[in-house]
């Protein structure tokens, strides 16, 4: 071996040994016999240091896993005799071999097992038993090889081919006829010799058995010596977590359901008598949790045999497994209720089962109703934060507790399911309760409460939220309870918990306010005030921004006389937050969004009339456009590249806010109709000048672009006198990513005015294309992934601007260009559709290609179409399906073959019988296709039916490639 390229295995080489000790691990794997070498320095121990004992195991592994068919019979023979003496050698091994090493040789032997079971190795297991005994290094390799086994057979996360996983089928068939009892006959004589000696090497047993028993015969282990045994490690600290996975895995198997029944019944019955459901004895709560998830598995086990009896009519056993549930009930409410949320977290999988249960019952007992309400009880218990919750700084504990907390609430729409009346009764008792003393209560007991009414908009569903309409009970305990919240005064209360769930649950149930107007001056005076979007706290105020958008835009209609109010009281939080250093506003600047937003609302849903909300709006955002005005020169003359940044970035969100005030118009509402154009066309003289702008560019750019298209919409044809000169400055020193979001405005203003701008789109057509063949064909790095993907996005986004302007009826636009330019761009979209692998392109230009033949392809076309028809396009449509990267598996590329079946069938319709003739006579013998073939394909292209031809043509090339 290169001893200088193994220095490198250590983890504390440098890198040049480190990458060539990694070279010479590639160059291993490929020498055909390099790994006799290795194999050798295993056998004979050679190496003392364990990362070069790793390395040569890694090689073997690469043998077996993917060169061992090249291997000869005698060579085979090496790498068992290998292995097996590798393992006699850790017999007398003074000291045991890393755990790392052990793991990887229980891989090694592993594929090795899988590969030769079946044909020259049948008795593996023997050899390897005889080889350890009852010797515990022997032992622990052997449990270490089950389980690599195990892994290799049956373990869900691994991926395997069809072929393999029959091959599994087949050596765990084997595997049970041949040497299974013998197997778990050695499982027994391990844990009986090794349970108060070696508690390491019993655990690894008990986690065989538990891996194992999913597909072996379960009458082996879930007999009464095993399960005795069993027992008797759950008294045993340092196995008991262990043995209690086993059991889970035990009752967990798919049975019988009588069978299953009966076992989970002897098994409970032996724990019971041992003492373990009296959970409040126990303190060791990793046990518990490990416990817990053992009452799960036997409960829901229990629930499947129930729900089988009932579908096959065996009502008497079914009522039998009823009874064997309730049993359980009173554990499982114990573990729910305890304090540890990881115990309580592995029993809701059954306490969610046999709530389905209740459900399915047309009559409850007392009890049951009892149970119920005591699941309630510890749902509501168990939402309440603790005190360790850390809201300043929430890590991993906080996120558990988050998740923790969507599993109760999947429990608490299940109590809805099964008793609506009794929920909504028990949360209205608690939370009248508590706000009544909110000032004394602790906050995490203030909050569950808030939380549990919010809680039951989801658990209580209506169409719309109409909580507060329909059913009187339950819309006067709903509006009760939000009454009492919004008159309380409890969004005074001192801890952000508390204040944002006054405010999500004032949002949730904005209906209420439609019914009970009068409260709307309070809420919205704690949205406004120390409490909302003043808060001491920024993530308070930051969602407050957010959900006050909400309340304000769902209740537009209630918020007419408090428009002007509301407004004034905002003013400071619209103001656009100057770079310079050390101001510290209230509001980030996507935070003053929903305030642009909010206040956008209110001018355009007020009932003021038009020059009013015309004013209102003025008032808005007159001092963005005067603050843009400044900071733009600011800009032009800042030196400092951070400061310039600062700068753009202070630009982009004046025009970003102004962007923003425009979403609250509608159909209904127009921005001429509220008489606001004016204001808008101010704000965009104000901010085209920006475009002209050296410095950062992009950001100017982008800011810019956003209001355009947002003005397309707002304004129509009164922003066209913009785009012209808007446009120019846009297409001024572009890089790909300028023009692929460039493109979209033009096709959006295409697609809109159509006709109206075809002056406009003539003149600026070449210059456009000017600039993407520029960006197209600049050189670029061979290897420069993030150009090509680039120049591939441009591409798609020059062919979907070709499509909007053919599809829009525009076609003049391309055909005035004159003839050179129109045969340019013709050209680009057949080297489209054929040259580049890119699916989505490819069938853009076959949409082009058909739009055009369509306008164009009749007697009275342009001059010298229909020879490009059939020198280019007809040509095109079979090369692009002919290339090897042409995939037909893939569902992109079959949408792509669909539109070239429609230009074939569009040439067709306007050539006709020539277009049949040209294929019959000239282009297809061109391309050697059988007559026969070629009479098909004729027949398939003059059907009536489009599908029909679309589905041969997938055939036909199917059976083109090779």
């Amino acid at each position: 071996m290169d001893e200088q390229a193994l220095l490198g295995l250590n983890p504390n080489a440098d890198s040049d040994f480190r990458q060539r000790a990694l070279a010479y691990f590639e160059q291993l794997k490929i020498s055909p016999d390099a790994w006799q070498v290795c194999a050798e320095a295993l056998a004979q121990r050679t190496y003392s240091d364990d990362h070069i004992k790793f390395f040569c195991f890694q090689v073997l592994e690469h043998q077996v896993k993917y060169k061992y068919s090249e291997l000869t019979t005698v060579q085979q023979q090496l790498i068992r005799e290998t292995l097996i003496s590798w393992l006699q050698a850790q017999m007398l091994n003074p000291h045991p071999e890393k755990t790392f090493i052990r793991n990887k040789a229980a891989q090694v032997f592993a594929l090795l097992f899988v590969t030769e079971y079946l044909t020259k190795w049948p008795k593996f297991f023997f050899d390897i038993l005889s080889v350890v005994d009852l010797n515990p290094r022997g032992v622990d390799l052997y449990l270490r090889i089950l389980m690599a086994i195990d892994s290799e057979l049956v373990d869900r996360d691994v991926v395997h081919t069809s072929e393999e996983a029959r091959r599994n089928t087949l050596i765990k068939d084997t595997m049970r006829e041949q040497c299974i009892p013998n197997l778990v006959e050695s499982w027994y004589q391990i844990l009986q010799n090794y349970q108060y000696a070696n508690s390491e090497v019993t655990c690894q047993c008990l986690e065989v058995v538990g891996a194992y028993v999913s597909w072996i015969d379960l009458s082996l282990i879930a007999n009464d010596r095993f399960i005795n045994m069993l027992l008797g490690h759950m008294s045993i600290e340092v196995l008991r977590e262990e043995a209690c996975d086993c059991l889970f895995e035990i009752v967990n198997k798919g049975m019988d359901p009588v069978d299953k029944m009966k076992l989970v019944e002897s098994l409970c019955q032996v724990l019971q008598a041992a003492g373990f459901f009296s959970i409040d004895q126990e303190e060791d709560v990793d046990f518990l949790a490990r416990f817990s998830k053992l009452v799960n598995g036997m409960g829901q086990s229990l629930i499947v045999s129930w729900t089988k009896l009932i579908k096959n009519g065996d009502i008497k056993n079914a009522q039998e497994a009823l009874q064997a549930i309730e049993t359980k009930v009173a554990l499982m409410l114990q573990l729910l209720i305890h304090e540890d949320d990881d115990i309580s977290s592995n029993i809701i999988g059954f306490c969610y089962d046999y709530l389905h249960i209740l459900k399915q019952l047309t009559v409850l007992s007392d009890q049951q109703k009892a149970n119920v309400e005591a699941i309630m009880l510890a749902v509501m218990k168990k939402l309440t934060y603790d005190e360790e919750y850390n809201f300043e700084n929430e890590g991993e504990d906080e996120a558990m507790f988050v998740e923790y907390r969507k599993q109760l609430k999947l429990l608490l729409d299940r109590l809805a399911q099964v008793s609506p009346e009794l929920l909504l009764a028990s949360v209205r008792r608690v939370f009248s309760s508590t706000l009544q003393n909110w000032q004394t209560t602790r906050f995490m007991e203030v909050e569950v409460v808030i939380r549990l009414l919010y809680m039951l908009a989801e658990a209580l569903p209506l169409s719309h939220g109409a909580h507060f309409s329909g059913d009187v009970s339950k819309a006067s305990a709903l509006q009760d309870m939000m009454r009492t919240l919004v008159t309380s005064g409890v969004s005074s209360y001192q801890h952000t918990s508390v204040t944002l769930e006054f405010f999500e649950t004032v949002v949730r149930y904005e209906k209420f306010f439609t019914v009970e107007a009068q409260h709307i001056p309070c809420v919205l005076m704690a949205f406004l005030d120390h409490r909302g979007l003043r808060h001491s706290n920024a993530k308070v105020r930051s969602r407050t921004a957010y959900l006050f958008s909400r309340f304000v835009k769902s209740l537009n209609k209630q918020m007419n006389p408090f428009t002007e109010d509301i407004l004034n009281r905002i003013q400071d939080l619209l103001e656009l937050s100057p770079p310079e250093n050390g101001y510290q506003s209230l509001l980030s600047s996507d935070d003053q969004l929903f305030i642009y937003e909010t206040a956008g609302v209110l001018i355009v849903n007020s009932e003021y009339p038009a020059d009013r909300k015309q004013a209102l709006m003025r008032n808005l955002l007159t001092p963005l456009m005067e603050k843009f005005k400044i900071l733009l020169e600011k800009l032009m003359l800042a030196q400092d590249e951070e400061r310039q940044a600062s700068l753009a970035d202070c630009l982009n969100h004046a025009v970003g806010f102004a962007s923003r005030t425009s979403k609250a118009f509608s159909n209904k509402q127009t921005v001429k109709q509220c008489g606001c154009s004016e204001v808008y066309l101010d704000c965009l003289q104000t901010f085209l000048p920006a475009l002209s702008c050296p410095l950062q560019k992009d950001i100017l750019r982008s800011g810019v672009r956003t209001f355009l298209h947002r003005m397309i919409i707002c304004l129509e044809e009164e922003v066209l006198p913009f785009i012209p000169s808007a446009s120019e400055h846009m297409l001024k020193d572009c890089e790909a990513k300028d023009l692929q979001e460039f493109i979209p405005l033009i096709n959006q203003i295409t697609a809109k005015f159509k006709i109206q701008v075809s002056p406009f789109l003539q003149q600026m057509f070449m210059p456009l294309l000017h600039a993407i063949f520029e960006v197209l064909l600049r050189p670029a790095e061979e290897n420069d992934q993030s150009a090509a993907l680039e120049k591939q996005m441009l591409r798609r986004s020059y062919f979907a601007f070709l499509q909007t302007v053919t599809g829009s009826g525009m076609s003049e636009v391309i055909a005035n260009q004159g003839a050179e330019n129109v045969e340019r761009v013709l050209v680009t979209v057949i080297q489209g559709a054929v040259e580049y692998p890119d699916p989505i392109a490819q069938k853009t230009c076959f949409i082009i290609l058909s739009k055009l033949v369509e306008l164009w392809g009749g007697k009275d076309g342009p001059v010298g179409f229909a020879d490009f028809v059939y020198k280019h396009i007809v040509p095109a449509c079979f090369l692009a399906p002919l290339k090897q990267t042409f995939d037909l598996a893939d569902a992109q590329t079959v949408l792509a073959l669909s539109e070239c079946a429609v230009t074939l069938k569009t040439i067709h319709l306007k050539r006709g019988p020539e277009c049949v003739q040209y294929l019959q006579q000239e282009y297809l013998p061109s391309l050697q296709v059988a007559p026969e073939i070629i009479q098909e394909f004729c027949q398939a292209l003059q059907q009536p039916d489009a599908k029909v031809f679309k589905n041969y043509l997938k055939v036909f090339f199917q059976r083109a490639k090779p």
